[in-house]
């Protein structure tokens, strides 16, 4: 007799705590396609706003200009924001009269902050893909271990066991290993995907503020509305 083995059958047919396996990876493998997805648009409009902040910063305006725009801007891009809190800490010690070392100093460290901050809101998530691509080949395999061990259970009853009756049990089993991997591939390379793209926004963000320092410099000793 000819028995079904499709994939719905074989879960419908499956142990409990196969089942129970199986519903869990496919919760998670749904958790971090919704992952990759919005860190997939996020990132791209992300370098997006950098980039335009950046084309708009070397163009030649006004610092001062650029810091107003910054400031009113709800919606900035992550380059703006620090661009913005080194600017906002520059001018506070000017006001204050402090020497220019010490403006120039005060502006790096209000922009690495703000770097790391933002570096820690465009990681969110990231480690979450780490663990579903780490974990889930591994829930799969209990899933097997538990789902074989469960078949054999069951053909100790049997008078004479045959490939036919072992094959259903085995194939039930197999299934979660299947989805375990189906869970945790897409994982692996959405997570290398994205620590590669984050590692190059950090270069860039790293760089202006650099670049940005070596303005501030030579701005330290300028009255604040000349800067630039």
């Amino acid at each position: 007799m000819n028995q079904d083995f499709s994939i719905i059958t074989l879960v419908l047919h499956a142990s409990f705590v196969v089942q129970l396996v199986i519903a869990g990876l496919l919760l998670t493998s749904l958790a971090s396609w919704s992952v990759i997805f919005n860190k997939l648009f996020g990132l791209r409009r992300l370098r997006r706003g950098n980039d335009d902040f950046e084309q708009s910063f070397w163009s030649g305006k006004n610092l001062n200009d650029l810091y107003a725009s910054a400031s009113a801007n709800q919606h900035s891009a992550t380059l703006e924001r620090i661009f913005a809190s080194g600017m906002r800490e520059f001018l506070k010690l000017r006001e204050r009269r402090l020497d220019a070392q010490g403006q120039l100093d005060g502006a790096r460290r209000a922009m690495r902050a703000s770097l790391h901050r933002e570096l820690d809101a465009i990681e969110g998530n990231v480690g979450f893909l780490a663990s579903v691509a780490s974990v889930s080949p591994y829930v799969g395999l209990f899933g097997t271990v538990w789902g074989i061990m469960h078949a054999f259970v069951g053909l100790s009853n049997v008078q004479q066991v045959t490939l036919a009756t072992v094959a259903p049990g085995i194939a039930e089993a197999l299934v979660a290993t299947a989805i375990g991997l189906f869970a945790a591939i897409p994982a692996v390379v959405a997570y290398n995907r994205f620590a590669r793209d984050i590692d190059r926004i950090a270069t860039q963000l790293e760089s202006f503020i650099e670049e940005f320092s070596n303005i501030l410099q030579r701005n330290a000793a300028q009255s604040p509305a000349a800067a630039r």
